[in-house]
């Protein structure tokens, strides 16, 4: 009986390993690139694959990141008329994540974010000015803890086209950017324990959207 126990042992792991092998070559044989189709179009924002996180200053020593776990909304880009692109971002200010507990805590309090009062987190653009083929300015008004403030995002397609092999809600006619700011909390009315934490926070952005038309 053992050897046959040995054998069947023997053809799985040869099967193992030749499944194996297969599966690279088959990922090997598409390899990741960029798409490069035209951006225009209106598009809800995909919660699953976008993110918006910033880095900020801790004790003088060192940087602490941070992100906010949900956000939504959607936006507009006509490369013809740029002048009428359009965003609208909401993030809840609760969903934040600085991977401690204890500090998410205080920052959703009364001292920082005061998420029971304000409970989002929102930025509304103004104007889009391009600055290359694939680049601009994003100008706006930026929510935090119930100030408005204006903001200029510095904004970076990542790619655009039709992604067929990813299911509903996510697939379809997609397109991708970057965007980053930098802000001072204080100018938002949070500045407690100003020896401690930093003041300037640099904010990121990263979107993936779905084209719902255009």
């Amino acid at each position: 009986m053992l050897p046959n126990k040995v054998s069947i042992a023997l053809r799985t792991a040869i099967l193992s390993i030749a499944l194996s092998t297969s599966l690279v070559s088959l990922a090997d044989a598409a390899a990741y690139h960029r798409l490069d189709a035209s951006p225009a179009g209106s598009y809800r924002i995909d919660p699953n694959h976008s993110l918006a996180w910033f880095t900020i200053g801790h004790a003088g020593v060192a940087v602490v990141v941070g992100r906010f776990d949900k956000l939504s909304g959607s936006y507009s880009f006509n490369p013809a008329n740029p002048a009428g692109d359009k965003v609208n971002l909401r993030i809840p200010a609760a969903s934040i994540n600085t991977n401690f507990a204890l500090r998410d805590h205080d920052l959703r309090g009364p001292d920082f974010f005061n998420v029971r009062e304000f409970p989002n987190i929102t930025f509304v653009s103004t104007r889009y000015q391009p600055t290359g083929k694939e680049g601009g300015q994003l100008y706006g008004k930026l929510t935090i803890h119930g100030v408005t403030r204006p903001v200029t995002f510095q904004v970076r397609e990542i790619g655009a086209g039709p992604v067929p092999a990813l299911p509903k809600p996510w697939g379809g006619y997609l397109s991708g950017y970057e965007a980053t700011t930098t802000i001072q909390r204080s100018d938002f009315g949070m500045d407690a324990y100003a020896g401690m934490i930093a003041n300037t926070v640099h904010l990121h952005v990263n979107i993936e959207g779905v084209r719902t038309a255009g």
